[in-house]
């Protein structure tokens, strides 16, 4: 009995030790492939998380890893651009870099209740809501559907019966706008 866990141990490392030496072998050329096709940084580190966790879940025999790699690589990339939705407010507080600035986003969390945060969150409601009746009416109601409602934007073009493009374009729009307006804010809000 204690050869066969001693076996078994030794089998679990091996594979670990194989895995781990895999993944460092393909981890440069897989981000150099994404980073190509991916503008933002983490979700090129999404994707290659995306591709060694399939890999270390898979069951099967691969028989050419390389070519198995890059047409997993490829197709989570061809997936992360179906999911990623159009713009959305968490846009409004992006860096320049794509990277989301966590203590402002954190202002509106559920879960962070406080006087601080209450008021704060109060100060963004005021500031987006004056910067929403500056947009054109067409951009401000696709914006607040979409965005704040959850109504599809195939759902809007029925009933506005304009195309889903052009609803998308005037959220952008929209998006810019508030970004630029809401800058400010958001930056009294993170270095106060």
């Amino acid at each position: 009995m204690t050869d066969a866990a001693t076996i078994s141990t030794t089998a679990m490392a091996e594979r670990k030790r194989n895995i781990t030496d895999t993944i460092n072998a393909y981890s440069k050329r897989l981000m150099g492939f994404i980073r190509k096709r991916v503008d933002n940084e983490a979700d090129a580190e999404d994707i290659l998380q995306d591709v060694f966790y399939q890999f270390v879940g898979n069951t099967q025999p691969i028989e050419q890893l390389t070519a198995w790699f890059f047409t997993v690589t490829r197709n989570k990339i061809t997936d992360k651009k179906r999911k990623k939705k159009p713009d959305s407010v968490e846009d409004i507080y992006t860096s320049e870099d794509g990277e989301t600035i966590a203590e402002w986003t954190e202002l509106f969390s559920e879960g962070n209740e406080n006087p601080e945060t209450a008021y704060l969150r109060s100060l963004f409601w005021e500031a987006l809501d004056s910067a929403l009746k500056e947009l054109p009416k067409e951009q401000r109601d696709v914006f607040i559907l979409n965005e704040l409602e959850g109504v599809p934007f195939k759902e809007i073009a029925e009933q506005t019966g304009e195309t889903v493009n052009t609803l998308i374009s005037r959220k952008r729009y929209a998006v810019l706008h508030l970004r630029d307006r809401l800058g400010t804010l958001k930056n009294e809000l993170l270095n106060s």
